[in-house]
């Protein structure tokens, strides 16, 4: 089968780049023929306000390029990973034009939330969930600090609420969780049409031995990943367990410091063959994010090591986790229960080490290549059945 899949890449990459790369990785191992529309939001800095406004609502070019794409190649399917800013949703007027079914990944909540991330002044907010304006994203500068950049976030899914966009254009969407789907259940999008399949992870790293004596975060350093609870909590936890910390970002300094202070080892950003190692030899991975987490990618990396998680109990990560067996969560912002959590396993290394079985078991569970292949095939085969016309998918072995 041939399939066509789309994204707009971010100008700092991460997991939905990672997990668009997978699935284009994962479909032509199996035997399928796959072509690629991207585009990279490095090419803003190119544009004029005015222009890159314009496009987020309709991108006319975009429009084109896949009519042109389709006719030439035929796809059986387009998938969208984020056509957010410079794709945009023209794109999937263009595959209905042609009848192409279209499927489309529900990895952020840009449909829902002005800033995608129902986060802001360092607290969950969901005020323009039900919101079809989002005027209080708008009045807040929610995307970029930024009311005028709000303001054509907000018009464009506006306008897609009212052209009937969501509804009538794609016929089939799937969440990596099941918390991230009820949000989108919670907005008014119909959750027959929202399937539930996760990440995964090719290839497979294998299991360390988790011997280095250490936690372990990854992630980028800003507010809502929840570093000033962590390391309030490593002001207490100290020597019991070194606190090594893996990335950068805006909150730089507040890291910083607590490395000059000895309270954590900041080693940067690396790249993912340093990473896993690290990963590996961890006695635990600590994910204290403050905003609901979409999926939590490095969670799942940590269970295919065979390194159990202490999470935040809140969002899609805390989803990932059976608490007790291959991870433990907290009260999210809780730094004192952080570290009674975090100590508790310390003290007790018998059930750190049947965690750390239990955590690579739900790796092979859940996250595999193979497993997450036959979940995809699925919803390709669902999409294409509710399409008009409905056609028939033969998926290689």
């Amino acid at each position: 089968m041939k399939f066509l899949l789309v994204h707009n890449y971010y100008q700092q990459g991460g997991g939905e780049d990672r997990s668009f790369e997978s699935e284009v990785e994962l479909l032509r191992s199996n035997g399928h023929d796959v072509i690629t529309y991207t585009r990279h939001n490095d090419d803003v800095e190119d544009m004029n306000l005015l222009s890159v406004a314009m496009k987020t609502v309709w991108n006319q070019s975009t429009y084109r390029d896949v009519l042109k794409l389709i006719d030439r190649e035929q796809p059986d399917l387009m998938h969208c990973t984020n056509t957010f800013p410079l794709i945009s949703p023209s794109i999937y007027y263009a595959a209905k034009r042609r009848s192409v079914p279209v499927v489309q990944s529900l990895r952020n909540y840009r449909f829902l939330c002005v800033n995608a991330s129902f986060y802001r002044q360092d607290q969950i907010c969901e005020r323009c969930i039900n919101s079809s304006m989002a005027l209080p994203g708008v009045m807040h500068g929610c995307y970029r600090g930024s009311r005028a950049g709000s303001a054509v976030v907000a018009a464009r899914n506006f306008a897609c609420r009212i052209m009937g966009t969501w509804k009538k254009k794609v016929d089939l969407y799937f969440a990596p969780t099941e918390f991230t789907r009820q949000k989108f259940i919670t907005a008014g999008f119909d959750g027959d049409l929202i399937e539930v399949k996760p990440n995964f992870l090719a290839p497979d790293p294998g299991v360390g031995e988790g011997a280095g004596n250490y936690a372990l975060f990854i992630g980028r350093l800003s507010p809502e990943k929840g570093l000033d609870t962590m390391i309030e909590a490593w002001e207490k936890v100290d020597s019991k367990l070194p606190l090594k910390i893996i990335g950068d970002g805006p909150q730089r300094e507040l890291v910083q410091q607590a490395h000059q202070k000895g309270l954590v080892d900041w080693l940067g950003r690396l790249p993912p063959d340093q990473v896993i190692p690290l990963i590996q030899n961890a006695t635990m991975l600590i994910m204290p994010s403050s905003w609901y987490e979409t999926f939590g990618r490095v969670v799942m990396e940590s269970f295919a090591c065979g390194t159990p998680v202490v999470v935040a109990g809140h969002g899609a990560m805390y989803q990932l986790v059976t608490e007790g067996v291959d991870g433990v969560s907290f009260t999210p912002k809780n730094a004192d229960e952080l570290f009674q959590r975090v100590v508790n396993l310390v003290e007790n290394p018998g059930k750190l080490q049947q965690m750390r079985v239990a955590a690579r078991q739900t790796y092979e569970k859940r996250f595999t290549k193979d497993t997450n292949y036959n979940l995809l095939m699925n919803i390709y085969q669902r999409a294409i059945q509710l399409a008009n016309p409905p056609r028939e998918l033969k998926t290689t072995t």
